[in-house]
């Protein structure tokens, strides 16, 4: 008999935390799962580690492969797994007892939900200011709503929280190996597929920071390679025909946003604040006052800033001069 979940774990020279990570799947309050394990090309003792902490459950099936990447390990555990849920886990993280079951119990209870995931908690070296506000961030974004509204600040979700059912993976087309982050990628098509988002109020992952941990040392995880997702996002959602698009923002984040605007896509104006800014052209962009802007009903914006406390600001400008979050204006970063 097939498995309720099936848990997913790529594995890429991780000997000194696999066993860790899998003692952490074996000690769930949810029994009826399976652990598919797949080395992607290690070159220490990862899988005898592996083996070692597998020994005796035959609930974990361990693959090794030559070394292809994260996007190919992933595809090859989501293939071979037999669960009608597929969850995410990393080598070096570990899963709190009760996070099958509270993950799963959250999508059993509406059939809607195309991806869930869980607060989570940053462990490990080096963790800087940066790291702790996104955790902060990501941890107070509970809802749907919540999520898509800040749906191009980050990825909302941590990827090794991921619980999804088949039937919303395949339906998004799964994991695609392309230039920019895979997880944030499949989250933003399972939103375009019409499911909805969703996140356990308990923190249930210990999720592990490292120097050497790939999404530091790749350049699909670099800034420019956000922008470019988040950008494709915003073209394949644009709203209707009619409607003025414009960026707010003409300062150190909003720059790097006109720079990359494809002619395609180029925003018909830049919102700012600065006087000294306002009646000039940055990258092809017209640099307007606020007061500028058309009404809500004929004007979209992208609000591309990062100056603390601005984006309460620019919602204090924007709601009451009927502009709404998520229909007229997102924020992105």
């Amino acid at each position: 008999m097939s498995p309720s979940v099936s848990v997913v774990m790529p594995m890429y020279n991780a000997a000194d935390t696999v066993a860790a990570a899998i003692a952490s799947v074996r000690a769930q309050t949810f029994a009826d799962w399976e652990l598919i394990v797949v080395d992607d090309g290690s070159t220490d003792a990862s899988v005898a580690e592996a083996a070692r902490s597998a020994q005796g459950d035959p609930r974990i099936r361990i693959g090794a492969r030559e070394h292809g990447g994260i996007v190919a390990a992933l595809n090859v555990g989501c293939a071979d797994a037999q669960g009608r849920v597929l969850a995410r886990m990393d080598a070096d993280d570990a899963m709190h007892p009760e996070r099958l079951e509270r993950q799963r119990d959250l999508l059993q209870r509406d059939p809607r939900i195309g991806l869930c995931g869980a607060r989570v908690r940053m462990v490990g070296e080096a963790l800087g200011s940066g790291r702790r506000r996104y955790e902060r961030w990501m941890n107070r974004l509970l809802t749907h709503e919540d999520m898509t509204r800040e749906i191009l600040i980050e990825c909302p979700i941590a990827h090794p929280t991921f619980i999804l059912p088949r039937e919303a993976f395949e339906e998004a087309g799964g994991y695609v190996d392309a230039p920019w982050p895979e997880d944030y990628d499949l989250l933003l098509r399972v939103v375009r597929a019409g499911w909805r988002l969703a996140k356990t109020p308990e923190t249930l992952l210990d999720w592990r920071h490292r120097a050497d941990r790939l999404s530091m040392n790749d350049s699909r995880y670099d800034e420019a390679a956000f922008r470019a997702l988040k950008r494709r996002h915003l073209a394949l959602t644009r709203p209707e025909a009619g409607r003025r698009v414009y960026q707010w923002g003409a300062g150190e984040v909003g720059k790097r946003w006109l720079r990359e605007w494809p002619e395609d896509q180029r925003p018909e104006a830049a919102v700012d604040i600065n006087p000294r800014k306002i009646g000039r052209v940055i990258h092809g962009c017209p640099v307007i006052a606020a007061d500028e802007l058309p009404p809500a009903d004929e004007a979209f914006i992208i609000v591309a800033v990062g100056a603390p406390g601005a984006r309460d600001e620019i919602r204090a400008w924007l709601n009451p001069r009927g502009y709404q979050e998520a229909r007229d204006y997102l924020f992105a970063a």
